[in-house]
């Protein structure tokens, strides 16, 4: 009467035995594949941090390079400005300090700057308050020139000969220039105030020199 049961009890735990194991493979499978999912998740967490990395590398590297030229850059603005100012440039230093705690791109404000140096390279023609200068320029170069010519009269007349007929010519050719050599002075003061000594102030020179030399010319009869 016990051998059927046992039997039964034997088959239920092959059963029992069999389920369990397909339970424990079934885990370990899942474990397996969750262990594969965790790895290939963290193998991708790894890589996209790797490019984070080179990517924050190459921001800081393009970061540097473009800090180096924008210095340069600020550098020979400043230069640029302390030639143009003159000896009020001198006493300005070097230049100023970055500012911190500033955002965005400063190459169009140096873009700026640049721009607006390139306009006040452009000279202007001189004021019409220069005018009484450009006259005494013109007076100034037909007498230094009349001067010269009465000097090469004298030499003539004191060495004789062929200079006596020579030196009056070339003495009358210089005082003839004299106008034209007031534009020397008149640009030299030009240069000096940073303007063009344009048609207007020539004919401010040549004109004062020209009634000048006339003055002179009459005068010396």
């Amino acid at each position: 009467m016990n051998e059927p049961v046992t039997s039964e009890t034997y088959a239920a735990q092959v059963r029992r035995l069999a389920d369990l194991s397909a339970r424990v493979h079934a885990q370990r499978a899942e474990a397996h594949a969750w262990y594969e999912r965790q790895c290939a998740a963290a193998e991708q967490a790894v890589a996209e941090a790797a490019e984070q990395v080179r990517h924050a590398e190459q921001e800081l590297v393009d970061a540097r390079e473009l800090q180096e030229r924008v210095d340069a850059e600020a550098a020979h603005l400043w230069q640029q400005l302390r030639g143009r100012l003159g000896g009020a440039g001198r006493r300005l230093g070097g230049p100023p300090a970055p500012a911190t705690g500033v955002d965005g791109d400063p190459r169009p404000l140096l873009a700026g700057v640049r721009d607006l140096l390139d306009r006040t390279r452009q000279r202007g023609e001189l004021p019409g308050s220069v005018n009484p200068l450009l006259a005494l320029c013109g007076v100034a170069g037909a007498g230094v020139a009349y001067a010269l010519g009465m000097g090469a009269r004298a030499a003539g007349v004191g060495y004789g000969g062929d200079l006596a007929v020579g030196m009056p010519v070339l003495a009358l050719v210089v005082t003839l220039l004299g106008p034209a050599a007031g534009l020397v002075p008149a640009k030299v003061l030009a240069d000096r105030r940073h303007a063009v000594l344009g048609p207007r102030a020539m004919t401010v020179v040549l004109a004062a020199g020209l009634v000048t030399t006339a003055l002179l010319l009459v005068l010396g009869r």
